[in-house]
C-alpha cells in the first residue's frame, strides 16, 4: 500500500508549503543560522555535566546534536527476528516469505532451505561475457569512470583505499596501466586500509570536459567515510567527536588532466562543502563533506549530495551522524568554484521545529535502522546548461523529491512520494530518469544491506511524474526469479545479498538508451530491464555469475554477485564489477559491441 504519507498531509497548509520553498534557498542561511545555534544552545543544556546526575529521558550525550536527536526521538529499533519462523521459505510455493522490518547486522543470517554452498554456475540471457579481469576492484564498493586520450580508452575503477586504471580499448583485452591501493585475495588484502587515516584517496568522481580549460578536468568528492569509522554513534562519543574534527577534506577538489594518469593530473582547486566557513581548516569543517560522483557536465553549474554543517543531523543511520541535502556550485571557472545555494527538504535541520515536526511524523523516526537524506546529488533529466529545469532526489527514508532547478540561485521543492518503510537496508538511494524526457517516469529505489535476505525486500518504483508536482507512484519492476535449471527456487537461497543497486552511474559515455535500463542486482548479477512501456516492464536479459567462495576471497567479503555496473552506451558495452573482479558483457538489448576507440571521444567535447 504507497503512503505518499504523513509528511505530505502535514505540507498541506499554506504555511509549510511556504517553509519548504524557504527551505530549499540559500537565502534562508540566517534562518539555518539560527536554528543550529538554537539547537546546540538547547541540546547543551540538555547534556548534564560531567560528575552529575542525568535527569530522567535526558541522553547522557556529549555531542549537542547527536543528544538533540535522541532526545526528540523515541527508541522504536526492530527486534531481531528468527530464521523459518518469522521469514524463510514457503515449503509449499517454494517461495521465500520476506522479513517486515529487521535491524542493521553484519554477519550472515542463514535460514533453513539456503545453499549450504557459494553456487559455481553462471546464467546468462541475450548477454555475451567478452572478458573477465580478476582481482582489479574491491569485494565492497566501486566507483568507474571513462576518458579518451590519444585513440585509446581507459576504465577507472577506484574507491578510497584503492584505484585501479585499465586500457580497454579492445575490451576483450583489457591492461591494467595504473594500480595503487590492496589488491584481495583468500587472505584478505595486499596492504591495510586505515580508514581513520584516509588523508589521500579519489572519492566518487566525475570526469567532463572544460570548454575553458580546452582538456578533460575530474572533480573528486571528499566525505566522511562511512565503515570502520563508527558502528553505533549513541554509544561511541570518541569516534563521534573524530567525524566532527574529521582528519580529511569534507568537500571536493578540481583537477586537470593532461593525461590518463595521477601524473598527468594537476590540482587547480579545493573547496569545502561547509560553505557558511570556506576557510575552515582540516578538522574544523562541519558537515558530511561531497557524498558519491558530483553531479556535472562541464557547463556552468555542479550539484553535490551534502550536508553543509552539523545541524543536518535528523538521521537514524547508526553509524553516520548527517542527513545530507544538495548544494549547487558554479563552475564557470572549474579553478575557481563558487557556491550558489543549498537545497533541504522537511526533515533534516535539527533546532527547526518544522524541520523536526516533519521528521516525527515520518514512522522510521526512531528506529535506529534508516537512513535518511541525500547518498547521491539529484538526478537531471537534462543538463541545466541545456535547458533542464527539473531534477529528482533520492532522499533515502524521506522518500523521492522533485525540484524546480530554473532558478538554481533560488531552487524550489516541486513534489514528494513515499513508500511505507522498508528496512534494513537502504530506501530511495538511486533514481534513474533516463526514460523521463520520452515518457515522463522516473525509476527510483534503495539496496540491500543485509545478507540473506535479512530485511524487506527493495522494489524498483517506477513513478508517474509527468506532474512533478504530484508523484505517483505507478507500477514496480518485477523481481528476478532464478533461470530454469537453477539449483534454487528463490535468490535469497543462493546467499549473500539480493536486491537492487544501481542502473546508470553519472558520465556513463554516450548517454542513455530509450527502452532498455540494465541494474545491478547483487547475487542475481545484471539485470536488464525492457521498459519501452516503463507502466509495464518486463526482464528482457541478465547475466548472472558464478559466486566467489573461500578459494578466492575471505569468507565475511562474499555474498555480493554484481555490486556495480557502468555502461559504454557508445560502444554498447556493460561493466558488471563483482566482488572478485570485473566482466565485460555485451548484449542485442543495446547493440552490436564497438571494438576499438570510439567513433567519437568521451568526455564530450
Amino acid at each position: 500500500m504507497l503512503r505518499t504519507g504523513n509528511l505530505k498531509s502535514s505540507l498541506a497548509t499554506g504555511a509549510m508549503l511556504a517553509f519548504m520553498s524557504a527551505a530549499a534557498c540559500a537565502s534562508g542561511d540566517a534562518a539555518q543560522q539560527a536554528a543550529a545555534a538554537a539547537s546546540g544552545a538547547t541540546a547543551a543544556a540538555a547534556t548534564p555535566a560531567s560528575g552529575t546526575q542525568a535527569t530522567p529521558g535526558t541522553p547522557n550525550v556529549k555531542d549537542p546534536y547527536l543528544a538533540a536527536w535522541l532526545r526528540l526521538t523515541p527508541d522504536r529499533r526492530p527486534v531481531p527476528l528468527k530464521p523459518g519462523v518469522d521469514y524463510g521459505m514457503d515449503p509449499a510455493t517454494g517461495q521465500f516469505v520476506w522479513p517486515k522490518a529487521t535491524p542493521e547486522v553484519h554477519q550472515g543470517q542463514h535460514f533453513p532451505g539456503e545453499m549450504t554452498t557459494w553456487d559455481k554456475k553462471s546464467y546468462t540471457k541475450d548477454v555475451k561475457v567478452l572478458a573477465f579481469y580478476p582481482q582489479v576492484g574491491s569485494p565492497f564498493h566501486a566507483w568507474n569512470n571513462i576518458a579518451d586520450f590519444d585513440g585509446h580508452r581507459y576504465l577507472y575503477i577506484h574507491d578510497r583505499d584503492y584505484l585501479r586504471i585499465m586500457d580497454v580499448t579492445d575490451p576483450a583485452n583489457g591492461k591494467v596501466v595504473f594500480s595503487k591501493g590492496a589488491t584481495w585475495g583468500p587472505k584478505g588484502p595486499t596492504e591495510r586500509f586505515d580508514p581513520n587515516n584516509a588523508h589521500d584517496y579519489l572519492g566518487g568522481a566525475t570526469i567532463v570536459w572544460s570548454k575553458k580549460l580546452g582538456k578533460p578536468v575530474l572533480v573528486a568528492s571528499f566525505e566522511i567515510g562511512r565503515y570502520g569509522l563508527l558502528s553505533d554513534k549513541s554509544e561511541q562519543p570518541d569516534k563521534v567527536e573524530a567525524q566532527r574534527h574529521y582528519n580529511s577534506l569534507k568537500g571536493f577538489k578540481v583537477f586537470e588532466m593532461d593525461g590518463p594518469l595521477p601524473s598527468q593530473w594537476k590540482l587547480i582547486a579545493t573547496r569545502t562543502t561547509d560553505y557558511k566557513h570556506p576557510d575552515a581548516p582540516i578538522g574544523q569543517q562541519q558537515g558530511s563533506g561531497s557524498l558519491d560522483a558530483p553531479e556535472y557536465y562541464g557547463g556552468k553549474y555542479m550539484i553535490l549530495s551534502a550536508a553543509p554543517d552539523d545541524s543536518y543531523g535528523l538521521t537514524e543511520y547508526p553509524n553516520y551522524l548527517y542527513s545530507p541535502g544538495y548544494q549547487v556550485w558554479d563552475m564557470s571557472d572549474p579553478a575557481d568554484p563558487k557556491f550558489v545555494s543549498q537545497i533541504s527538504v522537511p526533515g533534516q535541520i535539527l533546532g527547526n521545529e518544522a524541520h523536526e515536526q516533519a521528521y516525527m511524523t515520518n514512522p522510521r523516526a526512531g528506529n535506529r535502522t534508516s537512513w535518511m537524506g541525500s547518498r547521491i546529488p539529484i538526478f537531471l533529466p537534462k543538463p541545466l546548461e541545456q535547458g533542464g529545469k527539473i531534477g529528482f532526489g533520492a532522499m533515502g527514508g524521506l522518500g523521492l523529491y522533485s525540484f524546480d532547478l530554473s532558478n538554481p540561485a533560488k531552487p524550489k521543492v516541486l513534489g514528494n512520494v513515499n513508500t511505507a518503510p522498508s528496512f534494513a537496508g537502504t530506501e530511495y538511494d538511486n533514481a534513474d530518469v533516463s526514460q523521463y524526457d520520452r515518457t515522463g517516469y522516473v525509476l527510483t529505489s534503495g539496496y540491500p544491506m543485509n545478507r540473506d535476505c535479512y530485511e524487506p525486500y527493495k522494489d524498483i518504483f517506477v513513478v508517474d511524474a509527468r506532474d512533478p508536482s504530484h508523484l505517483k507512484v505507478a507500477a514496480k519492476l518485477p523481481q528476478p526469479t532464478p533461470p530454469e535449471g537453477a539449483p534454487f527456487t528463490s535468490f535469497c537461497q543462493r546467499g549473500g545479498n539480493f536486491g537492487p543497486k544501481r542502473s546508470n552511474a553519472t558520465g556513463q559515455p554516450g548517454g542513455w538508451r530509450q527502452g532498455v535500463i540494465p541494474y545491478s542486482f547483487y547475487n542475481a548479477g545484471v539485470q536488464i530491464f525492457d521498459v519501452r512501456d516503463p507502466a509495464k516492464p518486463t526482464i528482457a536479459g541478465y547475466f548472472v555469475p558464478a559466486l566467489a567462495d573461500e578459494s578466492e576471497l575471505p569468507s565475511y567479503t562474499l555474498g555480493k554477485g554484481v555490486l556495480a555496473i557502468y555502461t559504454e552506451y557508445d560502444r554498447n558495452i556493460i561493466w558488471a564489477f563483482t566482488e572478485n573482479g570485473a566482466y565485460a558483457l555485451s548484449t542485442p538489448l543495446l547493440g552490436k559491441p564497438v571494438i576499438g576507440a570510439p567513433a567519437k571521444p568521451w568526455p564530450a567535447r
